[in-house]
């Protein structure tokens, strides 16, 4: 082995592969921006030794070359929207930022696929298929900024996974770079194709510990030509159980979106938030249900017949339909709003959990009970998705900061209640580090110590993203 200071290696090293890729893909000490510091997790910024940042799959070969003969660690990095870690940095180590590796490459109308490059931001994505007559269905808030080889890192969830599912269920191909630098091309565009492991499904949700992704093919579909929203208010959960299993068979395939929002959740947004309700407060629950067709003369008329004889039937105590674009815009602002909580309930911490969809009340009344009583001042509240088994909750104390509020707490009391009830400690956020200690509380030991043998197979020298999920 070349024989050299510990120091001056990785310098001369860097210095080299900044010679190879130009200035601009390298970039060190005060160079290194802030915003590759961290994710938007409430967690301590770490600033990275160098920020490399590649035009494509082989300059994140190099990278990686790079990164190894200096035994430095590296993580990926997308758009950075991420809650638990999985895309920060420690210390010392390298960060592979894909924020160059921009834009769409093909539109394949026969297919109806798209290949992208994975920085490409979702909402470019989203407009991109919108211009050529389709509709990619994943929806996030963050969609501005976040990259989709993020989204695909951790299968991200978000609005429309009732109708659509889940990330990796929009995916036909992807391109990835192994630990060791290898790179792996499969732009399939096929539905059917099993000809052999379907690998893509290894590095989709493994929050990049396994590979780096670098392009990825989407499936498309067709657009859309009727939105309908109702925000509707019940009397209890079981009204929402019941409206749910309305929706799925009066709507059937034309359900696209079905969120609940508790009590406390309505009253933070209208009270502190200054969101405009469209029906008043003090009902037992919120629920917001979209649908998308794609006849309007037909789509609308049956969705509002659709309403019109549940509020004949009793199970709706108020709802509002949206009479236009602004006004459905404007219902999911309600839903949306959680967005702001930073500036609307100062310092919290939020919590993404995955649950029967039967057990989201109780488990509700009895966190909210279990925060309260255990903790001192705390508050929380409550919302999600539901339709799919995904609830979000924040919770906080006032006048703590984001560092000084009781997160070990929060999550025991949380977390004990999620596997008491069988449920999930990630629905849509991935693990990172920040949910790592509680990964036993939804996967068994023999899960935790196969996903320990894939990671010890593709990456022994554990130099990707290491500490990261197990």
């Amino acid at each position: 082995m070349d024989m050299v200071t510990p120091v001056e290696r990785p310098d001369q090293l860097l210095a080299a592969l900044r010679d190879k890729l130009g200035a601009a893909a390298v970039l060190t000490g005060t160079d290194v921006p802030a915003r590759n510091c961290n994710d938007w997790s409430a967690s301590l910024p770490q600033t990275p030794r160098a920020v490399i940042r590649p035009l494509d799959a082989q300059g994140v070969t190099d990278a990686i070359l790079t990164c190894r003969k200096a035994h430095l660690p590296f993580v990926p990095q997308g758009g950075l929207t991420g809650l638990c870690r999985g895309a920060s940095p420690e210390a010392g180590w390298v960060a592979i930022s894909l924020e160059r590796m921009t834009g769409i490459e093909e539109i394949d109308r026969a297919s109806m696929t798209m290949t992208v490059k994975a920085g490409t931001p979702l909402e470019t994505i989203q407009k991109a298929a919108d211009e050529a007559g389709f509709f990619f269905p994943l929806d996030l808030g963050s969609r501005g900024s976040c990259a989709i080889g993020g989204n695909l890192s951790t299968n991200a969830g978000g609005n429309r996974v009732i109708r659509y599912g889940m990330t990796r269920e929009l995916v036909l191909g992807l391109e990835v770079v192994l630990p060791d630098g290898t790179i792996i091309t499969n732009l399939n565009k096929l539905m059917k194709n099993n000809a052999g492991y379907d690998l893509k499904h290894l590095f989709i949700g493994s929050e990049g510990t396994l590979g780096i992704i670098t392009r990825v093919v989407l499936k498309l579909f067709p657009k859309p030509r009727s939105t309908m929203a109702a925000l509707c208010a019940l009397k209890d959960y079981a009204a929402v159980i019941a409206l749910l299993d309305a929706a799925r068979s009066g709507l059937g395939p034309l359900l696209s979106a079905f969120e609940v929002m508790w009590p406390d959740y309505w009253d933070v947004i209208t009270t502190r938030a200054g969101v405009k309700p469209p029906v008043a407060a003090g009902h037992g629950l919120y629920v917001l249900v979209e649908a998308q067709g794609t006849d309007e003369s037909l789509d609308a008329p049956r969705f509002q017949s659709w309403l019109e004889e549940l509020m004949k039937r009793g199970l709706l105590a108020d709802a509002a339909v949206a009479q236009s674009l602004a006004q459905t815009q404007a219902f999911w602002r309600v839903r949306d709003i959680c967005a702001e909580f930073g500036q609307v309930l100062g310092p919290h911490i939020s919590y993404d959990i995955g649950l029967a969809v039967a057990q989201m009340d109780e488990f509700v009344t009895r966190c909210k009970a279990a925060l309260a009583n255990g903790i001192k001042g705390c508050e929380s509240v409550y919302y999600g998705h539901i339709g799919d088994g995904n609830l979000h909750l924040v919770s906080w104390v006032t006048g703590l900061s984001v560092e000084q509020q009781p997160k070990e707490e929060m999550d025991a009391i949380i977390y004990g209640l999620v596997r008491e009830m069988g449920g999930s400690v990630s629905a849509e956020h991935g693990i990172g580090t920040l949910k790592k200690k509680w990964l036993g509380h939804a996967r068994s030991e023999a899960e935790i110590a196969l996903m320990r043998t894939l990671k010890a197979a593709l990456d022994p020298d554990h130099l990707l993203n290491p500490g990261k999920v197990i």
